[in-house]
């Protein structure tokens, strides 16, 4: 048995086994920051494993570089690279939401969550800080040390508790293979760091013994790479301390017990868990140490993998560490093994000390006696101090009711501190005492009356509550006495408590929250009569318990009214009953009744003010309310409109508001009834009337409320209500009555004002009535008819009323505007020409012009108007209107009219255009013309009417409107009238005398734009020969010049080399661009431009003369396709450009010897890409090297230079080429060498592979002019993949099989490669040569997995003898699929059965071994047959080896009895036959213990064939899980007795009771019969029993029978029996007993049903309360419940004292016996509680 360890070390998880590639275990792609997350990268997802659901596993497709989970929250951080750039994002997974994101600009080499709000980033050369929290940036916190540059790789980052010290640690290469560790510790207040040399480190928070703050630690591994002989050390230091506090913690550094097999291991990872403060480190090499963080020592080192744990973290649930292997992904979890590390720490490390400390500490067992001994030494030697602290420190083992009596045995010393209170003291400065110290502390300070201290103690929590102690404390102090219950859950003495306090209203919600019960009944009969407020909060708590009421409502209210505490009823009822529950309704009624009868009905009113309660009975309640006078209250509640008509005759004495309000009660008929018979009563109401009016109008309706007033004649009334609401109601019946009373009552500025500003009454209604009304002042008729235009029907009544004054204000100061339809109106009724000239100028110019205007014309008064139009203009008015007026009237009357027309700049012209056209066109033309452009139309129209076309053509001229010069030169669409001649006539005179007249370069250029857009190229060029060619002042105007050629063009192209030939200011290369157009292929006339004007004579700069003579060549190629023309040209102008342009369109014309020769006079080597491109297909290699070496002299191209090698090549000219490729050029060497070896040029090819050393196409090089070693050393220098493949398979076609396996060798070594290399041999059929590179290549120093995995394919197929060895030896490393299937190719089965079970594809073993016999073996069988995935098989195996190997079957069904259906493997065995089921016997033996029904009927069968009863008995005993009658009917025939009585058996257990006895009758089994019949307790089974065995004379079976059966036999039957058969001698025992039992049962009986003895004291309590006035009147009745009982006979019920309300309403007639249902609900007892 192996010695226990102090450490629990398991396997938890394993990552393979969710899913979780081998890959992504490994540092920075997996992370664990806490026992709650592990977060893995895989390709293209991330994998999120939630420890807290059960390790589920949730991927997501998420592209990152690497994910961190927060340690708390489900917030996953993510990074990404992209160029330079890191993104880093933060995303909360509950919420779907962005967290935050950022980009830094350097790489991120390690990140961790230092805490659940910050992740730590560490870059190249700085950490960095991001905070959860406010959304910011990362923070720089320090850059990295010297020490830990850019050579160190990252490993840890950590944060102090604090917050102010960072430590970041990592590893680099040293000398000699060691890892050095490097660690920077950095203080985040003095900005200061701190190099240390090792590996691991960690923070931690402990509390140590005798400080009462915490001590913040840092444990840190050290190895210093200087003195690498000397041990590493562990430091634990605390840090951050605050001097003032005293100094800090620090432990001697502990060397580190380091194996020798590990001497150059070094730490990964320090972990500290937080519950017991041990810190775990676990190395490179597979170690755990464990180490006490508060005396640094190690308890414990192993080796628990031979893995890398690369991450660690704490369990903070269970405590101990989680780590990760590498690669593995075993989750391994490190936990203390409390029963054993005292023990171990004891008898393997020898430190008695560091047992008792870490057993004091974290309370571990096997310290106990240890620390009794030390504790029995100090106490001996006096050293109580330290004794205590030896019992503070051992936790529980020592803090025991006898050690307590130990210091309190020990003698205190004069003026010291007793013994046992220097005990508790150190206790309490340690932790918290038990139940007994915190009793036997008190004791003493209670004496000494120092409670401060006591109850400074107990707010810290260092005493534990207790019974006896709050006993204690409440002979001192019940505050501090409840304080103590309540902690220790006595909930009868808390209440006590309370009451004692008088703290009543916190009984029941204490009794509540704490589900305890108790008898509430005495308690409030106790108060009611001592302290009836406390009553009072008591009943209230009872009745507002949370689940119900504890009391009856009624009841405890009659209680209180006993009484007569009507205040204390009152409270207690309005807390009762706030739920306003419907039962409830009679306890509100006669709530409100106490208070109404009994003299304060203040207090029912504020009931009903606050409207808590609805269901009382109000009818009632409003009877009793009218009686008190409370007449608002009254009518609240009558509804019936009688008694709501009487009630509101004392509306007087109700507040207005209150009767306003309750008219919103009432329908709207007794709303109108009720105010009918308010008004009837005095104009007293009015005012209120009026307000209800206002309020309900719509309800009631204003028709109804202005029939009220009405009827009652209070137009004033009427006058107010309106008023108040005619500004917001939409009913024109409101408006007009409104308007009507405002008259009525002489309002009339009211009226007016309705009638201006309303938009809801009818116009004509108010009109009429308004007229009817002949108002003094007609303001309000005048605004009406003003605004809904009745001014015809107002001006009417006001002329025919001599209420002249009011026109002129109306048109005056009310609305100007309508002077025109009231002169109009005044016109049509003969008023004074005086008045209406009069009223105009008064209105002067608010008056509209053109309606006057328009009402006088059509009068024919126009003439009338003109002294106001005169006054008009005279102040400055410029209304068009005006003036057409007064231009109408100077025209008719002749004054002046063209003076007017030409010099007035008001007038319309499309106004008095029109009017003189009919008495003079010339005046119709002057005022068009005056609309500068607006009456175009109109001026064209009379012009043309009128043949006015030199006024036409002159304006026209001036006017410069291309848009009017197309009306009238161009033919609209549409128009069918056209005057051709008025056009031709027009055209004439511009030609004639409107243009040649103007002097303005704008209007001939806007008239030929004229021309040219209405298409008459004729009169056009007409008209520009007269202009240009006839000397005028535009005669050298280019512009003109340009329009005539380009005229000429379009129009007479005859006349175009004329022009050319006359003209010398035109544009020549616009023009000449136009003329080569493919519009015009005027190609001469263009050549002949360019010709001209590139003669020095015309164009002086040189660069132009050439661009011309360029452009003139292009015409020739470009054009004409003249060729010979051109090179003619090109040899008379002797330009390179235009030798360039030559040999472009000789380039294009397919002519590339021609164009070459052009090139090289132009010395242009631009289209050297077109020029080699035409020459390769022209395959004028000579031809094209002049040209190449003319390009070289000026271009350094890289296509010139590879082509002139490429032709170099072509013409074989290999000096010239290898002098050109050595020399210095810009060539793709590697492109042309590839042409050059596509092409067959192969050793032009080598030359070029040589000098760019490209050793792959060299070796192509040497294969095809068949070098073969020259090719292998060209490819060793090449040392790729393909290339040593090419080399090899040329080799093998040329024999040379040394030189393929050289090559073959190195093929292999790719994976990717080797099934061409094998298919290649194979197909040569060279399989003993690729069997022999095999061979050798697993003898290679990075062979891989194929070459094995191959080397045993081929072995398979032609060695099969090797194929078993091979696997065995190379099994680790061979791909065990592709083996076995060669293998099962050709037959092999062992070697696949072999590879199956060591691949743990154990399906497949088993399925081959039992399908091939020679593959078989029992042992590899049996060990797979448990681990295959398949259930099925194991059936499939059952039946092979029952088949095959039969004498091994049982040992099958040993190895797989935990895992198969034993019910199933029954079943098969019958399925086999008979000898099957007994060769399973053994098997069905070894699984009866699972109690199955078919392997106990299987086994059943077995043993009845054996004839073996012991055995089957034995199995009907212990496995009843079968058919037991079918077994039964079967053995009952059976020829053995001991079957029978088996199946006699086996009916009793079935309760078969009739069968069983039947069969035991017929074996004579007395004893059977008996104990059956016994045993099924029917009497008439035993009856039947009874009298067989008399009939039988079987007298000793009767009397056993009587024995045994005793209990089930009737007496009746026994003496029946006994005295017919003479049996008196047999039945006397069992006479004897049942006389015994019945005397024992009827004394028994009289015992229990004896009179109770009357109580005296009853008496006297009963005597008490009789003399007290009850609800009856007379004796209390004390009974079980404490109900009330009935009244004496002839008393009546009355309260006592005081006469009170009639209490009959709160439950009716009460029942006979007492109390409605017996007793008061809840148990409350009326009398003295019982004791």
């Amino acid at each position: 048995m192996a010695a226990p360890v102090p450490l629990i070390f398991q396997e938890a998880l394993n990552l393979q086994t969710l899913g979780v590639p081998e890959t992504s275990i490994k540092h920075g792609s997996t992370t664990m920051e806490s026992d709650q997350f592990i977060v893995c990268r895989e390709e293209g997802q991330v994998a999120m494993i939630d420890l807290r659901q059960g390790a589920s596993v949730d991927r997501k497709p998420i592209k990152a570089d690497a994910a961190i989970m927060n340690p708390v929250q489900k917030i996953l951080a993510l990074r990404n690279k992209s160029g330079a750039t890191t993104k880093i994002q933060m995303f909360n997974l509950d919420t779907q939401a962005k967290v935050n994101s950022t980009d830094m600009n350097e790489d991120l080499v390690f990140w961790k969550w230092t805490s659940p709000n910050n992740l730590g980033m560490v870059t190249a050369t700085s950490v960095y800080h991001w905070s959860l929290e406010g959304g910011g940036p990362p923070v720089k916190v320090f850059d990295r040390h010297a020490t830990i540059g850019t050579n160190t790789q990252i490993i840890s980052y950590k944060v102090s508790p604090d917050g102010k010290w960072c430590l970041l640690g990592g590893i680099s290469a040293g000398g000699g293979g060691v890892v050095n560790g490097n660690m920077q510790l950095f203080n985040m207040e003095r900005k200061v760091s701190q190099p240390l040399q090792g590996h691991a480190a960690e923070f931690a928070s402990i509390k140590l013994a005798g400080r009462n703050d915490p001590a913040q630690v840092l444990i840190f591994h050290e190895k210093k790479a200087e003195n690498p002989a000397e041990p590493p050390k562990l430091h634990i230091r605390e840090i951050g301390r605050d001097p003032s506090l005293g100094q800090p913690f620090s432990l001697q550094p502990t060397p580190i017990p380091v194996p020798a097999e590990a001497a150059g291991d070094f730490p990964v990872n320090l972990c500290v868990s937080g519950k017991d403060d041990i810190a775990y480190m676990t190395t490179k090499s597979g170690y755990v140490y464990m180490f006490d963080v508060h005396s640094g020592k190690v308890i414990y080192r192993a080796k628990v993998t031979n893995e890398t744990i690369f991450l660690s973290c704490p369990s903070e649930a269970a405590g101990g560490v989680f780590g990760i292997t590498v690669r593995t992904g075993k989750i391994l979890r490190f936990q203390l093994n409390r029963q054993q590390v005292v023990p171990y720490i004891m008898n393997t490390l020898r430190d008695q000390d560091l047992a008792i400390k870490l057993a004091g500490r974290l309370n571990l067992p096997g310290a106990e006696q240890l620390m009794a001994a030390q504790f029995e030494q100090l106490i001996s030697t006096g050293q109580v101090a330290e004794a205590a602290r030896v019992v503070a420190a051992s936790g529980t083992a020592l803090r025991t009711p006898a050690t307590i009596a130990r210091f309190q045995q020990i003698p205190a010393q004069p003026n010291g501190v007793p013994p046992v209170l220097q005990y508790f003291s150190v206790l309490l400065e340690t932790g918290r005492l038990n139940e007994q110290e915190s009793i036997e502390v008190a004791k003493p300070v209670l004496q000494q009356g120092k409670t401060v201290l006591l109850e400074k103690w107990l707010k810290e929590d260092k005493l534990q509550a207790s019974e006896q102690l709050g006993d204690l404390i409440m002979q001192v102090d019940a505050g501090m006495a409840l304080s103590v219950y309540l902690r220790a859950e006595i909930h009868g003495k808390a209440i006590q408590c309370f009451a004692q306090r008088g703290e009543y209203d916190k009984i029941v919600p204490y009794s509540t929250s704490v589900g305890f019960t108790m008898d509430y009944s005495a308690m409030l009969s106790q108060l009611l009569f001592n302290n009836p407020q406390g009553a009072l909060d008591l009943a209230k708590g009872l009745v507002s318990a949370e689940n119900g009421p504890l009391i009856d409502i009624q009841q405890t209210a009659e209680a209180f009214l006993s009484s007569n505490r009507i205040q204390e009823t009152t409270a207690f009822l309005l807390e009762a009953l706030k739920d306003n529950k419907p039962e409830h309704g009679h306890l509100q009624t006669k709530l409100l009744e106490i208070n109404l009868i009994g003299g304060a009905p203040q207090v029912a009113d504020a009931i009903m003010q606050q409207g808590t309660m609805t269901n009382y009975d109000r009818p009632h309640v409003a009877k009793l309310c009218e009686r008190a006078g409370m007449w608002q209250r009254a009518a609240e509640h009558f509804t019936e409109i009688a008694d709501i008509k009487r009630v509101f005759k004392n509306s007087h004495q109700m507040s207005s508001e209150f009767v306003v309000d309750f008219f919103g009660k009432l329908s709207r008929d007794q709303s109108i009834s009720l105010l009918k018979d308010m008004m009837s009563r005095g104009p007293q109401n009015m005012q209120v009337c009026v307000e209800i009016a206002k309020k309900y109008h719509e309800e009631l309706g204003s028709e109804a409320l202005v029939e009220v007033f009405e009827q009652n004649k209070a137009t004033e009334g009427l006058y107010y209500y309106l008023g108040a609401i005619v500004n917001v109601s939409e009913d024109p019946y409101v408006h007009f009555k409104y308007i009507a009373s405002s008259c009525m009552l002489g309002q009339f500025k009211e009226a007016e004002r309705v009638c201006r500003d309303s938009n809801v009454y009818v116009p004509e209604e108010v009109k009429e009535y308004l007229m009817g009304a002949k108002l003094a002042d007609p303001r309000p008729l005048i605004h009406v008819c003003d605004r809904f235009d009745f001014v015809d029907e107002l001006t009417d009544y006001l002329y025919l009323n001599s209420l002249l004054q009011y026109i002129e204000v109306y048109v005056t100061k009310v609305s100007p505007t309508k002077t025109p339809q009231v002169v109009g109106k005044l016109f049509d009724l003969g008023a004074n020409e005086d008045f209406i000239k009069r009223i105009l100028m008064a209105v002067g110019t608010a008056c509209p012009v053109d309606d006057l205007v328009e009402v006088a014309e059509t009068r024919n008064r126009l003439r009338l108007l003109q002294p106001w139009l005169e006054a008009r203009v005279a102040t400055g008015s410029t209304e068009p209107g005006t003036h057409n007026a007064l231009g109408k009237i100077y025209i008719t009357l002749n004054r002046d009219p063209k003076q007017f027309l030409m010099n007035n700049m008001f007038y319309d012209p499309k106004v008095l255009g029109p009017y003189c056209e009919a008495l003079d066109p010339q005046l119709a033309f002057a005022a068009y013309r005056k609309g500068a452009g607006e009456c175009d139309d109109e001026l064209i129209n009379v012009c043309q009417k009128h043949g006015l076309h030199r006024d036409l053509a002159k304006y026209l001229v001036e006017r410069q409107d291309l848009e009017l010069w197309a009306k009238v030169l161009n033919k609209e669409e549409g128009k069918e009238e056209w005057d051709e001649s008025a056009r031709r006539q027009l055209i004439d005179q511009i030609v004639e005398w409107a243009l040649p007249e103007s002097t303005s370069a704008d209007e001939v250029s806007c008239t030929v734009k004229a021309f040219m857009a209405a298409d008459l190229p004729g009169e056009l060029i007409s008209l520009l020969e007269r202009i240009v060619l006839q000397g005028s002042d535009f005669s050298d105007n280019k512009n003109l010049q340009n329009l005539l050629i380009l005229t000429a063009i379009r129009a007479d192209a005859t006349r175009v080399s004329g022009y050319i030939d006359q003209l010398d200011n035109f544009d020549a290369k616009d023009i000449a661009i136009i003329c080569v157009s493919d519009s015009h292929n005027l190609f001469e006339e263009g050549f002949s431009i360019y010709t001209k004007f590139s003669k020095p004579e015309y164009t002086q700069d040189k660069e132009e003369q050439v661009e011309l003579q360029v452009l003139a060549i292009g015409v020739l190629v470009d054009f004409m396709k003249d060729l010979d023309r051109a090179k003619s040209y090109a040899s008379q102008c002797d330009e390179k450009p235009v030798w360039s342009k030559l040999g472009k369109a000789q380039l294009d014309g397919k002519e590339p010897t021609e164009a070459i020769t052009s090139f090289i006079h132009a010395e242009d080597a631009s289209e050297y890409v077109k020029v080699c491109a035409e020459a390769n297909e022209g395959e004028i290699w000579t031809e094209l090297i002049p040209y190449l070496k003319m390009a070289r002299k000026s271009m350094q191209e890289n296509v010139i230079d590879t082509e002139l090698i490429y032709a170099y090549a072509k013409i074989n000219n290999l000096t010239e080429l290898e002098q050109f490729v050595t020399g210095p050029n810009v060539a793709n060497i590697q492109n042309i060498g590839d042409r050059c070896f596509s092409e067959g040029l192969y050793h032009a090819a080598k030359i070029l592979f040589i000098s760019i050393n490209n050793n792959s196409k060299l070796a192509l090089c040497h294969i095809h002019l068949e070098e073969f070693r020259e090719a292998v050393a060209a490819a060793q220098k090449a040392n790729n993949v393909s290339t040593w493949k090419h080399v090899c398979f040329a080799c093998l076609r040329a024999e040379e099989f040394r030189l393929a396996s050289t090559c073959g060798l190195e093929v292999i070594k790719y994976p990717d490669h080797v099934d061409e290399v094998v298919a290649y041999y194979s197909d040569l059929g060279l399989f003993s040569q690729v069997i022999s590179l095999f061979e050798q290549g697993i003898g290679l120093e990075d062979a891989h997995i194929g070459i094995f995995t191959e080397l045993g394919v081929l072995y398979s197929k032609h060695v099969p003898e090797k194929t078993m060895e091979h696997c065995k030896v190379f099994f680790s490393k061979l791909n065990v699929s592709k083996v076995v299937r060669a293998c099962e190719r050709a037959r092999l089965w062992k070697p696949a059965v072999y590879l199956y079970t060591h691949d743990k594809q154990h399906d497949s073993a088993i399925k081959i071994m039992m399908e091939r016999a020679n593959s078989f073996d029992n042992d590899t069988f049996l060990d797979a047959i448990t681990k295959v995935r398949n259930n099925e098989i194991m059936y499939k195996a059952v039946g092979h080896y029952l088949t095959a190997h039969p004498n091994l079957f049982t040992r099958l069904m040993e190895v797989v009895e935990e895992n198969i259906d034993h019910s199933r493997v029954v079943s098969q065995l019958r399925r086999s036959g008979d000898s099957a089921l007994k060769l399973g016997q053994e098997y069905l033996k070894s699984v009866q213990k699972n109690n199955l029904s078919p392997v106990n009927e299987a086994l059943n069968e077995l043993y009845v064939e054996d004839e073996d009863y012991e055995a089957l008995r034995k199995s009907i005993d212990g496995f009843n899980n079968f058919n037991m009658i079918a077994l039964a009917s079967k053995l009952a025939t059976h020829e053995l007795l001991e079957f029978r009585r088996i199946s006699a058996y086996v009916y009793r257990c079935n309760k078969k009771w009739s069968q069983s006895i039947d069969l035991s009758k017929n074996d004579r089994m007395w004893k059977d019969c008996i104990d059956t019949a016994n045993e099924s307790g029917d009497s008439d089974i035993i009856e039947n029993l009874l009298r067989f065995f008399c009939d039988s004379s079987e007298k000793e079976c009767f009397c056993a029978a009587l024995y045994t059966c005793f209990s089930h036999i009737s007496p009746d039957v026994v003496i029946e029996l006994g005295w017919l058969n003479g049996y008196t001698n047999f039945v006397m025992p069992y006479l004897i007993q049942t006389f015994k039992r019945t005397h024992d049962r009827i004394e028994a009986l009289e015992k229990r049903t004896e009179p109770p003895k009357e109580d005296d004291a009853q008496d006297g309590i009963a005597g008490t309360y009789g003399n007290l006035n009850g609800f009856g009147g007379g004796a209390l009745m004390l009974e079980n419940g404490g109900g009330m009982g009935m009244p004496m006979p002839g008393m009546q019920p009355q309260m006592g004292g005081m006469g009170g309300p009639d209490m009959s309403g709160f439950g009716g007639m009460m029942p006979p016996g007492g109390m409605p249902n017996g007793q008061i609900n809840g148990g409350m007892q009326m009398g003295m509680p019982q004791m």
